[in-house]
């Protein structure tokens, strides 16, 4: 596949496709929902973690448990006589305190008319405190009156006038409940409708509503306006951007979005505000105004703006907010007159960029990683929302402004948990690929490190340094002529496995088997710096196991014939760089080994028979092997000799055995035998052949002795000698002997 067309297919589409998808669902509630939810916890996270002061302008007075126990005769039971709210305002009054708000509803008369006649001398009181009432927008079904009824027409309604944008993007509502008779005459109105999400939880309020063509403010908005001495034609409200409050003595931008809500930034936990209980506040205001005590506990009224609601447990005015699923509503309304006086507004960071970061990041997740190991594209994948998550909590924490968090790491993981997954599925089809492919080759550790390592055989040829490794049987013609096949195939199954197990134990490969020929290599597919050692050891496991099996076919009696019990095979070894890879027709192919040095190690196996050796390497695998295993294998210089087919001569060596198996008897052999080679590289035919009469006595092989022996290197150099004796070599000759037969 071309890389264009396989970055198109395999990268760019796939993630188009789940950021559309993303981008889809966050649409339907319940993801918009969950990101609710994480700013939720974000929010209280970042009250626990930097809580902030109230503000000192602002004072939330609490209805709370204390103050519905309260002994006072005054009070009695919930709800209070209006004349104690009277009372509490002619105080508040005399406090110099600058805004009331009540958000508890007066909108119902009392049957005692004494109780509202004092709640209103209290709203009344001369110089006292600007007086702000909770209304309600509401469907005539539910409860309102018209808004042309006498009383609503009467009630201290003041709209907004300056309205700007689509009008039709704030819901209208038909009807309306404004405090009773003369109190909403008495007292400015403001509305205290809510705006739950469809999570149920008010991250949003409505600064205000509309009531046909009449826009009216919300409870807060009302409050900031009467504390600012703010008038109703000095608002500007620009839907979808902010509501503009421009006076000599105060600015103020207050953003809210095209349906005139504002998004609120909590920034308290529940009793971050420290409310101060209705009761404790009322006692307080009396012995200090009316008995003239000295109040320590008593705090600064002057100016500020006091925030009246029920704040203890089992009343109605409760409900679920970022701060906790049951939090008094009241504290809404303070939250936003909070924001407002500290100018401490919550934003939405824009969304086209978050979604194009993510959208890129995704990509580059695909295209970066697609070649790593799955297990860092997976931690890439669990890394960047861990790390986004952390960003948009410190800009959350920092500066108020929200990244939106679960679309943009939806479409992000879930586009990488595909692919990563992808890749597990497709890495397992490879992996079952090259177990299929190389596992009847070579051994199972092989093939699991094969596959650890990451990097796939190269397949299709290739060069890499190994070591050939070609065995035989000794006369086996004569074993196929006094076995029967059912017997030549037990035998051959036996052999084969054994030395199967021994050279892919060691680390080979098993390229084929030819008739009783194993054809193996060792340094492919997956590279070992030591094969010329593994191949050399493997050589020596084999001689010993077989003896191990004359031994075992002896004991079995007639089951074999004497052939068997004499059993021997020829190793031949050859080191250097061959083609290596998949090769054959295009419908059946073989892993192989081809080259000229895979021909040397056969060579060294066809031509080990003639110097009566079992295992013969060219010197390259002796160096390396001494290189990589140091001593741990004894090696004899046989012969300098040029193979049929080539012109090169090569040092050929016999592999005695492993050390720890080699006697002393065979030592004192390989120095007589060593003698002789001296001798005879100096053309000193009686002399060498002297030594190799004594060599040949104490062989480790010899004819009539060892099962199967025929011949041994020292026979074979006495018999080199008398041919030179009878061809003169010449004053020129380095030692080579030219091999005449493969």
């Amino acid at each position: 596949m071309k890389p264009n067309a396989r970055f198109f297919r395999e990268i760019l589409v796939p993630t188009v496709l789940f950021f559309a998808a993303a981008l889809g669902l966050m649409q339907f509630d319940l993801l918009q929902n969950i990101d609710n939810m994480a700013l939720d916890g974000f929010t209280r996270l970042r009250a626990t973690l930097r809580p902030t002061p109230p503000p000192e302008a602002l004072m939330v007075v609490g209805i709370n448990e204390e103050s519905i126990r309260s002994k006072d005769e005054r009070f009695g039971r919930w709800p209070w006589p209006r004349s104690v709210h009277g009372d509490f305002l002619t105080l508040l009054g005399a406090a110099k305190a600058g805004v009331v708000t009540w958000d508890i509803m007066f909108t119902e008369a009392t049957r005692d008319k004494k109780e509202d006649a004092d709640f209103l001398d209290g709203i009344k009181t001369p110089d006292g405190a600007e007086v702000v009432m909770g209304a309600v927008g509401a469907s005539i079904l539910d409860g309102g009156v018209d808004p042309n009824d006498k009383d609503v027409k009467a009630a201290r309604l003041e709209p907004l006038l300056d309205i700007e944008g689509d009008r039709t993007k704030v819901v209208p509502l038909q009807g309306v409940q404004v405090p009773a008779g003369e109190l909403g005459q008495a007292a400015h109105s403001g509305f205290v409708n809510d705006s739950p999400g469809t999570d149920g939880v008010r991250h949003f309020a409505p600064m205000f509503i509309r009531i046909g063509d009449n826009f009216y403010p919300s409870l807060g908005l009302e409050t900031l306006l009467q504390y600012w001495k703010v008038k109703p034609a000095q608002v500007k409200v620009r839907l979808g951007e902010a509501i503009i409050l421009a006076t000599p003595q105060i600015t103020r931008r207050i953003p809210i979005d095209a349906a005139g809500n504002y998004f609120i930034n909590y920034r308290h936990a529940s009793d971050g505000y420290r409310p101060v209980d209705y009761s404790s506040l009322f006692g307080w205001l009396v012995r200090h105004l009316v008995n003239g005590e000295d109040v320590k506990a008593l705090p600064s009224l002057q100016g500020k703006i006091l925030l009246v609601g029920q704040t203890a447990n089992g009343l109605a005015d409760f409900g679920p907010t970022p701060l906790g699923t049951n939090t008094p509503l009241v504290l809404v309304h303070a939250n936003v007159i909070e924001n407002v006086l500290n100018e401490d507004y919550a934003r939405h960071a824009p969304v086209a960029p978050i979604w194009l970061g993510a959208f890129a990041l995704g990509l580059i997740g695909l295209a970066v990683f697609s070649k790593r190991k799955v297990r860092d594209h997976a931690f890439y994948a669990l890394g960047v929302p861990v790390v986004y998550a952390g960003v948009s909590f410190y800009s959350w924490e920092q500066w108020s402004i929200w990244l939106p968090l679960v679309g943009p790491v939806l479409g992000f993981l879930a586009l990488q948990v595909f692919e990563v997954g992808r890749r597990v599925i497709v890495e397992q089809k490879a992996k079952q690929e090259i177990k299929g492919m190389f596992g009847t080759y070579v051994s199972p550790a092989l093939v699991s490190k094969m596959i650890d390592s990451g990097s796939p055989p190269q397949l299709g040829g290739h060069d890499a340094e190994i070591t050939a490794y070609f065995s035989d049987i000794q006369s086996f013609s004569t074993f196929s002529e006094k076995l029967g096949s059912g017997p030549l195939v037990e035998l051959m199954n036996e052999y084969l496995t054994a030395c199967t197990d021994i050279v892919q134990g060691e680390g080979g490969t098993l390229d084929k088997y030819i008739g009783d020929a194993v054809v193996a290599m060792f340094g492919a597919p997956i590279p070992l710096p030591d094969h010329a050692f593994r191949a050399c050891v493997a050589s020596q496991l084999v001689h010993l196991k077989l003896g191990e099996l004359r031994e075992k076919w002896r004991s079995e009696g007639e089951k074999w014939p004497q052939i068997v019990w004499n059993m021997q095979t020829r190793i031949g070894l050859n080191s250097g760089v061959c083609m290596i890879g998949n090769m054959g027709s295009r419908t059946r192919f073989n892993y192989t080994m081809m080259g000229d040095n895979v021909n040397l190690a056969a060579r060294m196996e066809s031509g080990s028979k003639a110097y009566g050796a079992y295992t013969m390497v060219a010197e390259a695998t002796k160096l390396s092997c001494e290189k990589h295993g140091g001593d741990r294998l004894v090696f004899r210089f046989l012969d300098k000799i040029v193979v049929k087919g080539r012109s090169i001569p090569v040092p050929i060596y016999e592999v005695v055995g492993l050390k720890e198996n080699v006697t002393d008897q065979t030592r004192d052999c390989l120095g007589v035998f060593a003698e002789g080679i001296s001798r005879y590289l100096v053309q000193d035919w009686d002399g060498a052949e002297a030594f190799f009469r004594k060599s040949a006595e104490i062989e480790p092989n010899i004819p009539g002795k060892t099962p199967g022996v025929e011949n041994n290197p020292s026979l074979t150099l006495i018999k080199r000698c008398d041919y030179w004796r009878a061809h003169p070599p010449g004053s020129g000759w380095t030692g080579v002997y030219e091999m005449k037969e493969k």
